[in-house]
């Protein structure tokens, strides 16, 4: 592991694979996540391209408390764009999963000097009018539950917050499925979702989307559930060119549960 001193915060990233190549893949986790998140694919992606895969502001292997207002999206939009300038290794390419792949497309978005290829895989998110015809403002019922669950968080009941934000995002009984390992990376990184529930993330809207201009790739689960997979296609359909590959037999974290699979899609797209 090593750190990055950007906008204040020392931000820790692994560094792994050959420095001479292709431009670096610059990986961003989601929620309740951090660096450790991307270890079942850094194998097959690290022998043909250089990974640096991130912790953002707060993630372990920070010791957040919770309190501040320094964790939202605009912020790690913020300091994934001073990363990338500080790495000095030119356009890099980036990739994100679920929020974080909602932090790539904001950084697309406002710095598209700094990519040269982008990859989304099922980014988090809401569309607003502009995308959706069935848009309703206000919070939506997924950030209600999530709401639910840093409250329990907060309250004390870490596995009892998890297990309620896992039954919201995969289904019932999600969280006693999980290895020990997967359930102990998600509780170093509980207390984050008390600062994402006070996001006030924008959502999508099709300017935002027709407004990203390199190659882009979605990757999604074939057996996702919920707003993710319309946000994935919605979003495919307004980025000029953009491809889409579907993982079968796969949900939200694809990346783990066909790494194989999805390392071929992703070193392919970045040779293409």
């Amino acid at each position: 592991m090593q750190t990055l001193h950007v906008n204040g915060y020392d931000m820790a990233y692994l560094d792994v694979g050959q420095s001479n190549g292709p431009p670096p893949l610059v990986c961003v986790h989601g929620s309740l996540c951090d660096f450790r998140i991307w270890s079942s694919v850094i194998g097959p992606l690290s022998k043909r391209h250089r990974l640096i895969c991130v912790s953002l502001r707060h993630f372990f292997p920070e010791r957040w408390d919770g309190a501040g207002r320094t964790y939202s999206i605009t912020q790690h939009v913020d300091d994934v764009i001073a990363f990338i300038e500080t790495l000095n290794m030119g356009p890099v390419d980036l990739m994100g999963h679920s929020r974080g792949g909602h932090i790539c497309f904001r950084v697309a978005q406002r710095r598209p000097d700094l990519l040269r290829r982008l990859i989304l895989a099922e980014p988090g998110g809401e569309l607003d009018a502009t995308l959706d015809p069935d848009y309703k403002a206000g919070p939506s019922p997924l950030l209600a539950r999530f709401t639910a669950a840093a409250e329990k968080i907060a309250a004390g009941d870490v596995d009892g917050g998890l297990a309620f934000f896992m039954d919201a995002l995969e289904g019932p009984g999600t969280w006693p499925r999980l290895p020990p390992t997967a359930k102990q990376l998600l509780r170093d990184n509980a207390v984050t979702l008390i600062g994402q529930v006070r996001d006030n993330r924008p959502p999508f809207t099709k300017a935002d989307a027709e407004a990203i201009r390199m190659p882009t790739l979605f990757i999604g689960g074939e057996k996702t559930k919920g707003l993710l997979p319309k946000v994935l296609h919605t979003l495919a359909a307004h980025v000029a060119g953009s491809n889409t590959a579907m993982i079968p037999n796969a949900t939200h974290p694809m990346f783990e549960q066909a790494p194989q699979r999805y390392s071929e899609i992703v070193l392919e797209f970045l040779a293409s």
